[in-house]
């Protein structure tokens, strides 16, 4: 297709999706859904016209993907407004943690037992299978403030957590492969791949998210500079936290996600002897400019305009990645494994990973049950699928991993997209009846 072919069909596209949003809104249908198949629609299957082959063009691939997750890893730290000391922490960092660990290990034994793979490609499966997806779980709500729904702010901090959290598993596979060091009795892997890369990540991160935040509070509110390109704002903060985590060797995604929730919380430095603007003209009452600079809202100003630029960003990143997985899809090798292995990882391993993590949170059974199935995969694995192919892995074992990876996020986002809608409103009149606003463990801590 020409330059013009491609943008009379972008072009297209992003005017029919405005016009068809609320239409799809009524029906068991995600826009993830929608973009797969007009991915294979024009990939090698269809009209031919896009052909994102993982094996020859891995490196393209592998950006495009880590570009996408890190818009929307930075956007789910914004979003996630609890407090950090708050015990609803708690089940998403077990849930990015054990569960994880757990899921790895399970994938780890089906791969050596049943797939006849090596220790290392089954490990290497297990950690690319392992990450849930915070953009592709927006069926679920995961509404900001500090007072979400214990479901939804769950499953989007899991999805923020475990991104990150996947990545010593993903070196672990690919050192036992003999393409990573991983030193003389693991000590290079568990000190620096997995100790270094999760806790620097998320100091290096939350470190730059507040440092940066105070200061555009404190030289908009007292100096009244810095003014104005909250985009440019958004943008170089995920680029620093990145660059730093990358360049010291931590996890860049844990940095960019801390980097969102640091961010999130920085708070006002008011004035002495001054009060906060009108609240119920609110921002129809006053100019950019004004709340930017108040020293009452010049934090809030500042988080909501990075916030609705990112997330607009972010819906971006779906359609691109989406659309490029619908392609890829052709080039997965329908292997008679993944008639089985799929469904037993989203149906079987997925539920039993979230258990190990949920036991004695005190949930009741409808949300037990929506964890289980909510395990949503996406660019997370799209991404690590992509590393692992650019760290050398080929052959055989590379067109295993691309078959069993991409036929399992396509058939996560069509069964998901298909059961979020009528399952959340199932849970949701479950509640009602119950009577119960709040969990007990939803009160802080």
């Amino acid at each position: 297709m020409s330059l013009a072919q491609w943008s009379l069909f972008v072009g297209a596209l992003l005017v029919t999706m405005v016009l068809a949003g609320t239409l799809l809104g009524r029906l068991p249908l995600s826009s993830a859904m929608v973009y797969l198949a007009l991915g294979w629609l024009l990939g090698p299957q269809g009209v031919d016209v896009l052909r994102p082959d993982p094996l020859a063009h891995a490196h393209l691939l592998e950006r495009l993907a880590e570009g996408a997750l890190l818009i929307s890893l930075f956007a789910v730290g914004l979003r996630l407004g609890v407090p950090l000391s708050d015990r609803r922490w708690r089940l998403p960092l077990r849930l990015a943690f054990v569960s994880m660990a757990t899921m790895v290990a399970m994938v780890t034994a089906v791969g050596v037992w049943m797939l006849a793979l090596p220790l290392g490609a089954a490990v290497l499966l297990g950690a690319i299978l392992a990450p849930t997806d915070p953009v592709l779980a927006s069926g679920v709500p995961s509404d900001g403030g500090s007072h979400p729904d214990r479901l939804g702010f769950s499953l989007a901090a899991e999805g923020g957590l475990n991104d990150g959290a996947a990545f010593p598993f993903v070196m672990l596979g690919i050192g036992l492969l003999d393409l990573h060091d991983l030193g003389s009795g693991l000590v290079r892997w568990w000190s620096i791949d997995l100790l270094w890369a999760t806790a620097g990540g998320v100091a290096i991160g939350g470190a730059l998210g507040a440092a940066t935040g105070r200061l555009v509070v404190h030289l908009r509110s007292r100096h009244q500079e810095a003014v104005g390109l909250d985009e440019f704002l958004g943008i170089g903060l995920v680029g620093m936290a990145y660059g730093v985590a990358q360049i010291c060797l931590a996890s860049g995604f844990l940095a960019v996600f801390a980097a969102g929730l640091a961010l999130q919380r920085v708070r006002e430095r008011p004035r002495p002897d001054t009060r906060p603007l009108d609240a119920a003209a609110g921002l129809e009452g006053h100019s950019y400019d004004t709340l930017a600079t108040h020293s009452h809202h010049a934090s809030a100003t500042m988080r909501d305009s990075v916030q609705a630029f990112n997330e607009q960003l972010e819906r971006l990143a779906e359609l691109a990645l989406v659309l490029v997985v619908g392609a890829m899809l052709a080039y997965a090798q329908p292997l008679p494994a993944a008639w089985w292995f799929v469904p037993l990882t989203l149906m079987v391993l997925r539920p039993l990973s979230a258990l190990a993590a949920t036991t004695g949170e005190g949930l009741i059974g409808s949300q037990q049950a929506m964890i289980g199935w909510f395990g949503i995969r996406g660019i997370g694995s799209v991404f690590y699928l992509l590393f692992a192919l650019r760290s050398g892995v080929d052959g055989a074992l590379a067109d295993t991993l691309v078959s069993l990876t991409l036929w399992t996020v396509a058939a996560s986002i069509v069964a998901h997209g298909l059961t979020a809608q009528p399952l959340m409103q199932r849970y949701l009149r479950t509640r009602r009846r119950a009577g119960a606003r709040h969990d007990p463990d939803e009160r802080p801590s």
